[in-house]
């Protein structure tokens, strides 16, 4: 598949704009870990190999391990996820299908039970953010790179 776009070279102000509310929210109150698995469910909602592979490894870098990371996509069904982190990947699959159900309240209450507002927010942000990242990417074709 070939890019469609250098949207980076295109529109330089946009990309660095975007990527510095990425670099921004890497440095707030989620953990790197979680942020990390959060993002690869995303990307796997979505449909964006660039940004499932990128985020695999990223986790990986982070530590999280290989078994949970290939369980991300199963959540519900494996032992492997704490109560934060259902909430935060639960949250994640609400607002990238915003459609289906709205961000419903008991959800919102879960996510309230294990994130203080400040952490809503920036989980909130973060799920914003991703979605982007993975719109941007497949409208253009950016894929996954074959090199490691």
């Amino acid at each position: 598949m070939d890019q469609r776009l250098a949207y980076p070279r295109i529109v330089p102000d946009v990309y660095r704009a975007l990527g510095t509310v990425s670099r921004t929210l890497s440095e707030g109150a989620i953990e790197p870990s979680l942020r990390h698995l959060v993002d690869l469910r995303i990307s796997h909602i979505n449909g964006c190999s660039y940004c499932v592979d990128l985020h695999f490894r990223e986790a990986l870098a982070a530590g999280v391990a290989a078994r949970k990371i290939n369980a991300v996509a199963a959540w519900r069904e494996t032992p492997f996820f704490s109560p934060r982190e259902r909430a935060a990947l639960a949250w994640a699959e609400s607002l990238t299908r915003v459609d289906r159900d709205g961000a419903p309240d008991p959800l919102y209450d879960e996510v309230a039970r294990h994130f203080d507002e400040r952490e809503r927010a920036e989980l909130t942000f973060v799920i914003a953010t991703m979605n982007a990242w993975n719109r941007v990417a497949i409208a253009f074709r950016q894929g996954a790179s074959e090199t490691p």
